[in-house]
């Protein structure tokens, strides 16, 4: 499971180290939002540079959902495929299911849905072959909206829900939640990864190294929480031996959804 995503401007290929040792799950190398016009190009090949001297790192790349660069930002990806350098997966923002749907080489997408577009045609976009996960990114949803989220995000919950529903209908990875713009707001970005765990998002994309700890705690089961969930796959599994269909466990009625969500804490808990 991807807790974090880090994003890094394609331009700063003097980051790309620092990003990579911050603990974050993948790293995120930009093309897009993060980089000035002027300077796309020079990203692109320094992005492709750096993941040519380092083979296998869990980079993903975003590129460009726009007619003039997604041809351009794609030939590199598939440049890279064909050498067998990676990425490991390219980020298609402003999804639609024509760009996800364009030649990276058989390269993971992780489509992220930040239009009104996208919202409306996110479970098309969420079968397109390829497609391996969602993302959410609210800022520009916002923009394009013309919305105006209040600090808990509640305007956004109905399309935050959309996305959950249509990355378990598809049988995708569970989605990846929208960046927290503040950056000294620590208290903002614990209670909202928190949240957006409960809701069924299996990580978030963060902006700095200094989020990384917090979002990963967040998404990761506590101690507590890995011991009840053993304990109820253990419970369930000597009853099924007996030949019981249901168990009791400290007085909870266990059957086969409750150990389903037993086992998805496990499938999230580290050194599994």
């Amino acid at each position: 499971m991807t807790r974090t995503s880090l994003y890094v401007p394609g331009d700063t290929p003097e980051r790309f180290d620092k990003a990579l040792a911050s603990g974050a799950d993948t790293v995120i190398c930009d093309l897009e939002d993060a980089v000035a016009e002027a300077a796309k190009a020079a990203a692109r090949e320094s992005v492709a540079s750096w993941l040519r001297a380092n083979s296998g790192a869990p980079v993903w790349v975003r590129v460009n959902n726009r007619p003039d660069l997604l041809d351009t930002d794609a030939a590199m990806v598939r440049s890279l495929v064909a050498d067998g350098i990676g990425p490991a997966g390219v980020v298609v923002p402003k999804a639609d299911p024509a760009a996800c749907a364009a030649d990276f080489g058989g390269c993971p997408v992780m489509a992220l849905i930040e239009s009104a577009v996208g919202v409306a045609e996110i479970y098309e976009i969420a079968a397109v072959a390829g497609v391996v996960r969602l993302g959410l990114g609210e800022a520009d949803l916002a923009a394009d909206m013309g919305m105006q989220p209040s600090p808990d995000g509640l305007e956004m919950w109905p399309i935050r829900t959309r996305v959950v529903v249509a990355s378990v209908g598809r049988g995708l990875d569970a989605p990846c939640g929208p960046v927290h713009l503040d950056l000294y707001d620590d208290e903002g970005l614990i209670a909202t990864s928190e949240s957006l765990r409960r809701h069924g998002f299996g990580g978030r994309s963060v902006i700095h190294p200094k989020q990384v700890a917090a979002v990963n705690a967040a998404f990761t089961p506590s101690e507590d929480e890995i011991a009840r969930a053993k304990a109820v796959v253990a419970a369930f599994e000597a009853a099924a031996a007996e030949g019981r269909e249901v168990a009791v466990l400290d007085g909870q009625f266990i059957d086969a959804p409750v150990l389903r969500q037993a086992r998805s804490v496990l499938a999230r808990a580290p050194d599994r």
